[in-house]
């Protein structure tokens, strides 16, 4: 792969071990309203999806969520998240690499400010994206929109940016957008023609680092 110049990365499931977290409590919530699914249903209707998409999908599917409901369930979700969330195992050493090599990255996800403020911050790499951090929510378009890839590019040519994602709506969102995807699927399963890595120690060379940067 071309080293490209801007690295966007998701955030759930991407940089934080986040989604079996959220599933946990929204497959609880929901079956408690009337739609009885699994943590691997939830996850596999709802990953990559925002909270709102996720509402008028569950009530599509038989679920009966009152009107407050997506407040409800963030409330409970910052809740947990504050308890603990840790980084996707290898994380750190691939954000060292692209700062070895000067290359530029952002966060583009269909979660919240606030949810990331918790996440990433604790973690102690927010300030490592500085104010390259994008919400659809704030930006009011979501994956798979394209939108929200193309406001994240900042400028930089959409053949020179790369996406690094783990559901379909992103992988279908970076497609729409023209940009290049790369996969972090550690399960296997549908990365849609993405290039697919299974260990973040993989990703500095899918990107086209050289072996200094990455040792």
């Amino acid at each position: 792969m071309q080293q490209p110049e801007l690295v966007i990365f998701d955030c759930d499931g991407v940089l934080v071990d986040s989604e079996v977290i959220g599933n946990t409590i929204m497959a609880e919530s929901l079956s408690a309203h009337g739609l009885e699914v699994s943590l691997e249903e939830c996850m596999d209707l709802f990953v990559g999806a925002t909270m709102a998409g996720v509402k008028t999908r569950a009530e599509q599917l038989g679920a009966c969520l009152p009107d407050d409901w997506v407040a409800q369930i963030y409330k409970v979700l910052y809740a947990r998240l504050r308890a603990g969330c840790p980084l996707i195992e290898g994380v750190v050493e691939v954000l060292d690499a692209l700062d070895a090599a000067g290359m530029n990255y952002c966060v583009a996800s269909n979660g919240s400010f606030e949810k990331m403020q918790i996440t990433l911050g604790q973690n102690g790499i927010l300030q490592r994206f500085g104010g390259r951090v994008y919400s659809a929510q704030a930006l009011g378009t979501a994956k798979p929109a394209p939108e929200l890839f193309w406001h994240a590019a900042q400028g930089v040519d959409h053949d020179r940016c790369v996406v690094i994602e783990d559901s379909l709506n992103g992988i279908r969102g970076a497609a729409a957008a023209g940009i290049r995807c790369l996969a972090y699927a550690p399960e296997g399963g549908d990365v849609e023609g993405a290039i697919r890595f299974g260990r973040m120690e993989e990703l500095p060379v899918l990107l086209g680092l050289d072996s200094s940067t990455t040792s």
